[in-house]
């Protein structure tokens, strides 16, 4: 997956221009001996189920929390992405990380990130309780954690991103419109642009 990725926006989208980023946290792709799957799939939905013009930021990073952190920060604090989202190191092995940096890095938390996913992934698999996702806050950032495979990225992505486009508005980000037919985010009737 290439550093920088971009959208150009479909055709009459009502948007602006929307800076993501992606941070596939993992060993064995950092160190190139396993082809990263996360981070193509959520750059997948990305090209899918948004209208605006978009460009996404990805990073690939070990299950280190220091490095875990610096990705999240930098591209924050300094690319100024308007969402962050990670892939891996959710579970309850030792060297899961990815929510404890997280928490580390945000001013304020979102448990409903955290509690939706969870139910969401719940109607799929029992094991979805072992997952320890959170999200959060970050200055003018929305940060939150994904599950490491494809499947479960998609399952879980499709609807917790219909919350995160006003959540942005209500952050003072741009207007991120959104292809119904894939993701029917919701905005009360006050805050949506007419064509």
């Amino acid at each position: 997956m290439n550093p920088v990725t971009q959208g150009s926006g479909k055709d009459g989208h009502l948007g602006d221009l929307v800076v993501l980023g992606i941070v596939t946290v993992s060993d064995r792709a950092s160190q190139g001996t396993y082809e990263d799957e996360g981070g193509p799939a959520i750059c997948g939905f990305f090209e899918e189920a948004i209208k605006s013009p978009w460009t996404a930021h990805y990073r690939c990073v070990p299950d280190e929390r220091d490095a875990v952190e610096q990705a999240l920060i930098e591209l924050t604090d300094e690319v100024g992405c308007h969402v962050v989202v990670t892939t891996g190191g959710t579970g309850p092995a030792a060297r899961d990380i990815t929510p404890e940096a997280t928490e580390a890095v945000c001013d304020r938390m979102m448990p409903g990130f955290g509690e939706q996913m969870r139910a969401i992934s719940l109607a799929f698999v029992p094991t979805a309780i072992l997952s320890r996702q959170v999200g959060g806050l970050r200055g003018a950032s929305l940060l939150f954690n994904l599950p490491g495979r494809p499947k479960a990225i998609r399952e879980t992505i499709d609807e917790i991103w219909k919350a995160v486009p006003y959540c942005v508005d209500l952050m003072g980000g741009p207007y991120m419109d959104m292809d119904e037919a894939i993701c029917d985010a919701f905005r009360p009737k006050s805050a949506r642009r007419l064509p």
